[in-house]
């Protein structure tokens, strides 16, 4: 092996500890797929959807970006929603940022290289929409920490009111939209009670 060997030999002690916790763990991970949650999150390494949350592989599909943005131009992101309410029927859109994020960091100070800036361009207008309540927050990480409420919250308006979303209320279908920060400095999710089920 040429290159990253080490990511080789991670790879090949995870899947024989897995196969020797669980014989038929690899068997099973090869069934469809029935995931009951889409977790959109930050691409943040620190930040891994399964682990923070206790499941295994095959239990949550997910989408991750910088910063947890839900972008109705982009098709990646509104393909993955797709994927999940249509074809695997999920039950639950959670969106979850994290304090601490660069991404909305970089949306609070000077304007990134392209493609970046073009991509927080929804982050800034958050900010300046929230200006008066973020200029009332006398700390610097405070503000960064409310922006990274505030993003989640818009996120799930946002994704309340995509077509995929409001199709699949309107047929009945069971989709809960949540939306939570996890805290790096403890591991612990914070629910900010926004959870939407339904276009009311």
């Amino acid at each position: 092996m040429k290159f990253l060997p080490q990511l080789f030999a991670h790879n090949r002690e995870w899947a024989a500890q897995q196969k020797k916790s669980d014989p038929q763990f690899f068997e099973r991970l090869c069934a469809i797929q029935r995931p009951e949650y889409l977790w959109i999150g930050c691409a943040d390494s620190r930040v891994p959807a399964n682990t923070i949350v206790g499941l295994a592989p095959g239990e949550v599909f997910v989408h991750r970006n910088v910063a947890n943005i839900v972008r109705p131009d982009d098709p990646n992101c509104l393909s993955v929603l797709q994927y999940a309410v249509d074809v695997l029927g999920i039950s639950h859109v959670i969106v979850c940022g994290h304090y601490g994020c660069g991404g909305v960091q970089n949306a609070l100070g000077p304007a990134a290289q392209q493609p970046l800036e073009g991509w927080l361009t929804p982050l800034r207008s958050l900010s300046r929409m929230h200006a008066l309540e973020l200029a009332e927050l006398s700390d610097d990480t405070d503000r960064w920490n409310r922006l990274c409420e505030l993003n989640v919250i818009e996120q799930v308006r946002v994704l309340s009111g995509l077509p995929t979303v409001t199709d699949a209320w309107r047929r009945g279908q069971r989709l809960v939209i949540h939306g939570w920060v996890y805290a790096l400095n403890d591991g612990l999710l914070h629910d900010l009670n926004v959870s939407r089920d339904g276009p009311e």
